[in-house]
């Protein structure tokens, strides 16, 4: 039987001790004696966030198929726990072994988030794992990081060994497959890192130099070890329907954000919104077949016993098997009383056929996103939306039964203007309308408009790239002439908006594109 890291008086004394302990349903446990590699695979949040996330459960399964390899999971202990680890000198540990992180040949760390940095250096420290690369010893696991912000690692430069450029499915095996002859061979640690810089879509930052202008410019970026590529190539996973996926998922024992079977139906996107690093990155647009997805749903419900299925993708209305999908789904699983969740729709391309055959399940809100309130600034970042296609797909909810809709905006966006900021409540306004004009005896009670605005932040690898950020102060007087557009509003009583914390996307714009010397 398994010993817990944490003794029954501080599970007691913390807030969801079943964050830490580790044996859900579908977790993997392997005899540690019996596999040549150990992977501590970190998501640097709290266990609910991280136990949504879709990545990591892929990897996990990956890895785990290996007889070599025991892959474990790792995440962000709350404050309680951090505070108890370092009064008590209790190294931060894996969920399945409950064996301390520091013991493990790789801590390979997911890097979703600018704000999540914080945390990554708060589980090496807890870790007892040296800060930065350059002091760690042949003791010491390989930290590796990937993600959508590992396409800009420099700000994390000097923390992590090595950095995965591009989708986890590609070389992995060819990683881990290297580092098991290396280690064999009782090589130095340096000279692994040299085999794995020769692995394509893989950076290792200690083996390149940077120099800077005196302006504060880069005046030269280039490697200074004959195993490193002068350019880092992203890796693409260019069959993503016999890509690996996770039939098992781990089930988590407490409410997780996402609490659900989740079908990557594509990867990539089909527009080119030009503030949007997702739809950058991960393109091409790659689409699963509906038929393996039909399989994947039937599998992961019965393996896991959850009670709603997400289908997942950049923009799941794209989809060119969308109706055929839902509706197998809704026809398979609607006496079982599972729940259709469609995130991330377009608009323009959602069809009441598809709303109606989801609304016969469970109701909830719909989210949209205009992005700008005006037709001129969703021009400028090529949204590809009018207000028709906004007011119809409106029109088509209400009329399918919906009563809340959330509207996602963003504020401080190249060449706004105040009108454009205003646009926000009219347009707002005007949905809110466009629900009233449905007679009463076929309305469903009273409309809730959810208006949401984040702050612009410019990311790498966008068209956007190199627009200018805006102080904390104007970021925050644009949000209130919009507030106060919004009090202005005819259907004011009907519509709510509330904007993001000021403070955090200038923090956030910061390490986007920040570098080495952050």
């Amino acid at each position: 039987m398994r010993k817990l890291a944490l003794s029954d008086e501080i599970l007691l004394s913390i807030e969801k001790p079943a964050r830490y302990i580790g044996g859900e349903v579908n977790s993997v446990m392997k005899d540690k004696d019996e596999v040549d590699i150990r992977f501590a695979m970190c998501f640097p949040d709290v266990y609910e966030i991280g136990m949504s996330h879709l990545g990591i459960q892929i990897l996990y399964d990956m890895f785990n198929r290996r007889e070599d390899t025991w892959c474990e999971r790792v995440y962000s202990p709350w404050l309680d726990l951090d505070k108890v680890l370092r009064e008590k000198n209790i190294p931060l540990f894996a969920l399945e072994s409950q064996d301390p992180v520091r013991e493990f040949d790789f801590l390979g760390i997911t890097i979703q988030f600018e704000m999540c940095y914080t945390n990554i250096l708060q589980i090496l420290d807890l870790s007892h794992i040296p800060l930065h690369a350059a002091d760690r010893t042949e003791e010491d696991p390989i930290v590796i990081g990937g993600g959508p912000c590992a396409y800009n690692p420099e700000p994390l430069a000097e923390f992590f060994d090595i950095f995965y450029i591009g989708e986890g499915e590609t070389v992995y095996d060819e990683l881990l497959d290297t580092y098991k002859k290396w280690k064999k061979s009782g090589a130095s640690r340096k000279e692994f890192l040299r085999q794995a810089a020769r692995i394509e879509g893989l950076y290792v930052p200690q083996f390149y130099d940077v120099s800077y202008r005196g302006d504060g410019t880069i005046e030269s970026f280039a490697p200074n070890d004959p195993a490193a590529p002068e350019r880092v190539r992203k890796q693409v996973v260019m069959d993503v329907t016999d890509a690996s996926y996770p039939m098992k998922p781990v089930v988590p024992y407490i409410k997780a954000t996402q609490d659900r079977v989740v079908l990557e139906i594509q990867r990539g996107c089909i527009r080119g919104c030009r503030f949007c690093q997702a739809g950058m990155i991960y393109r091409p647009t790659r689409e699963r077949s509906v038929e393996t997805l039909k399989e994947y749903a039937r599998t992961m419900l019965k393996n896991t016993g959850h009670e709603e299925i997400s289908l997942s993708s950049l923009s799941s209305s794209d989809y060119s098997k969308l109706n055929e999908l839902v509706t197998f789904l809704i026809d398979e699983f609607k006496d079982k009383g599972i729940n259709i969740s469609l995130p991330s729709l377009r608009i323009d391309a959602f069809s009441l056929d598809v709303m109606s055959k989801v609304q016969d399940v469970r109701k909830s809100s719909l989210t949209f996103a205009p992005e700008a309130g005006s037709q001129r600034m969703r021009n400028v970042i090529n949204k590809g939306l009018t207000e028709e296609d906004i007011i119809t797909g409106a029109g088509q909810a209400f009329e399918g039964g919906w009563t809340k809709v959330k509207l996602y905006f963003m504020l401080g966006l190249p060449t706004e203007t105040e009108e454009d900021m205003k646009e926000i409540a009219r347009l707002s306004d005007r949905v809110a309308r466009r629900y009233y004009e449905i007679p009463k005896e076929q309305r469903h009670g009273k409309c809730q408009i959810t208006a949401s605005s984040s702050f612009f932040v410019p990311k790498p690898f966008t068209p956007f790239q190199w627009a200018s950020m805006y102080t904390a102060e104007e970021y925050d007087r644009r949000a209130h002439i919009v507030n106060d557009e919004f009090r202005e509003q005819l259907n004011r009583k009907s519509l709510k908006y509330n904007w993001h914390d000021a403070q955090v996307t200038v923090l956030e714009g910061v390490m986007a594109r920040g570098d080495r010397r952050i």
